[in-house]
Formats: structure tokens, sequence, C-alpha cells
């Protein structure tokens, strides 16, 4: 191979490398919408926090359309979601949460410690009479802060409320009181997390 031909490969092989690296940097961003599968066919009741069923599969539903005041992190055993801290007191009688300002639902709505109340309240699954027979009272104190009252010191209480061990994800309140009940799910579906 002569010397003008090694030259001439080597610029070849630089003008398709430009031309591969500008064609790289020339791709639009994602556009469209996302195909989600599941393995399963998915029941209306997975949607909703306080209606799942114990099992495992829909808390997947559940984590890409809720979120919680704190859960599992990786590298930590509870860390803050929408809490943007909690506390227990000295006796173990009392948890507090306060949310992160500027909190929004996926449609805008702030959320409140109203809605954490709400949804508290509104939860009727599995650990619903573990949790009811446990916590005393729920007290609104600001907008940002809740407070979870107990009967008498619980250790599990955060892993009851705060892991897939009951629905503890938030939603509106006015989602189901303010669309008349029935049908709240189609009519008004205010929730977190990233779908």
């Amino acid at each position: 191979m002569t010397r003008h031909h090694r030259i001439a490969l080597l610029f070849i092989a630089t003008v398709l490398t430009v031309a591969w690296v500008h064609g790289l940097g020339a791709q639009t961003g994602p556009t469209g919408e996302m195909v989600w599968a599941w393995h399963v066919t998915i029941a209306p009741s997975w949607f909703d926090p306080a209606e799942t069923p114990p099992q495992i599969t829909p808390f997947g539903l559940l984590y890409a359309l809720h979120d919680a005041l704190a859960r599992p992190l990786p590298g930590e055993k509870m860390g803050n979601s929408l809490a943007e801290s909690w506390t227990e007191s000295p006796d173990g009688l009392m948890y507090e949460f306060k949310l992160r300002p500027g909190l929004r639902f996926h449609n805008g709505d702030p959320c409140t410690a109203e809605d954490v109340k709400y949804s508290f309240e509104r939860y009727k699954g599995t650990g619903a009479k573990e949790l009811r027979d446990n916590v005393q009272r729920l007290e609104v104190v600001d907008p940002l802060t809740v407070r979870f009252h107990l009967q008498e010191p619980w250790p599990d209480f955060m892993t009851f409320y705060g892991t897939t061990a009951t629905g503890r994800w938030h939603r509106r309140a006015q989602a189901i009181s303010g669309a008349g009940g029935g049908g709240w799910l189609q009519k008004a579906s205010r929730r977190f997390g990233p779908l």
C-alpha cells in the first residue's frame, strides 16, 4: 500500500467518523408515548392504594402511580420521599412528618397534610385494622405537617406505615369526595409517581 493510499484511507476514515459523531448529536429527544407491559391482567383495584389486595404484584403499579411520606430506599432502611423529614418522639407515642414544600400531584394540585390524613383514614386494606388499633389520632398541624399519635409505643409503626405492608400512598382528598364518590378514578385521578 502506497503512502497516498494510506493518506486517502485515513481521510475517508476521518470523514466517516466525523459524520457518525455529527449524526449522534443530531438525534431528537424521545417523543410519543411509553408502553408498559405487565405479565398479568391488571385489576382495577390495583390503581387505588386504599383497596389494593395483599399481593406483591399490585405494589409495582402503586410505586409507579403513587408515593409515600417515607419508604425504604437504596442504602437506607427508611428514607424521606414526600416528607422532607420525619421524627419520632422520645416516648415513641408520636411521629411527625413535614412535607416537602411545593409538592404537586400529577394534575398540578398541591399536596397538603390534609391529603395525608385523608389517605390514611380512607385506607381499608390488609393492614387497616392494625393501623387503626395502634394509631389514636392523626393531627394536621399546618398545611405541611402531620402528626400520628399512637395508643402506646409501637416500634412497628414505620414498618406498617412506611412499607408495602399497607397502602400508604397518598391521594388528593378532593379526588374522591369532590368527584362524588363513584367513578372517581375515571373523573379525577390525582397521584404521585413517575407515570
